[in-house]
């Protein structure tokens, strides 16, 4: 059984969907420590001069060492102003109007939502828009202990997986911790994924926006489009040896 864990983060690129699409279970990392200024609260969308950042503001003053799942929401202002942003960048894009609604409900939100909520209602939402059927659990329920290495084998052991499909940019710890899931019987690759062309507002073409980027641009055909840009993954060793040759060539 194949597994993914992550963080739940704001309005994903077409990569983060493109992991989850891969394997059978997915987790969402929602009990560890947040991180201000992280895609846990921003990501970006299409313009006419290049990607702009939208931010939720979230309250941090005095909560430092708050967990992901216990980060509030400062303002729900930020809904409008999203939304208002979003409108104005891609009310041209052939597939704006079927599902601009919808994503304004996604994103208004009461006073006193945390954004772990606001985040994982609009991954649900981009998955049922996709067709993507992978199960979603959080982290949280699941109640395992441990930092790093020994938090994602304990997750994969809860599971009875036997393949974990990391994100490219854990190799850096993974590598070095990564007998701690193998010692559990979960066997570790990377994923590799391309970023795939297609039809976008605002030429020339800017890879790394939201995924609302390629649903509002493409519509039905969206899973496709995502699913090309999937390369078979690295294996460890593999990726060890590409971080020596990049070493090697600075």
């Amino acid at each position: 059984m194949k597994i993914a864990i992550s963080q739940p983060t704001y309005l994903p690129w077409i990569g983060y969907f493109d992991l989850i699409d891969q394997v059978d279970v997915f987790v969402l990392l929602d009990d560890v420590q947040f991180e201000r200024r992280s895609w846990q609260q921003r990501n970006r969308i299409k313009t006419p001069t290049g990607l702009q950042w939208l931010t939720v503001p979230v309250i941090s003053r005095g909560r430092r060492e708050q967990l992901i799942n216990e980060v509030e929401i400062e303002t729900t202002a930020f809904s409008r102003d999203h939304c208002r942003a979003i409108e104005h960048n891609y009310r041209r894009a052939q597939f704006f109007e079927k599902y601009f609604d919808q994503l304004s409900s996604q994103l208004d939100c009461p006073e006193g939502t945390l954004l772990a909520d606001l985040n994982v209602r609009l991954i649900e939402w981009f998955m049922k828009v996709l067709g993507i059927q992978t199960r979603l659990l959080l982290s949280s329920s699941l109640r395992q202990s441990g930092k790093r290495t020994e938090l994602l084998a304990n997750l994969c052991e809860s599971q009875g997986a036997d393949l974990y499909v990391s994100p490219l940019g854990s190799s850096v710890y993974l590598l070095k911790e990564k007998d701690g899931l193998l010692a559990r019987g979960t066997d570790l690759v990377f994923q590799h994924y391309e970023h795939p062309e297609y039809k976008q507002l605002f030429p020339p073409f800017r890879p790394y926006a939201s995924a609302l980027d390629l649903v509002l641009n493409q519509g039905d055909p969206s899973l496709e489009i995502l699913r090309s840009g999937r390369r078979p993954a690295f294996l460890p060793d593999e990726v060890a040896h590409q971080a020596a040759e990049k070493m090697g060539a600075q």
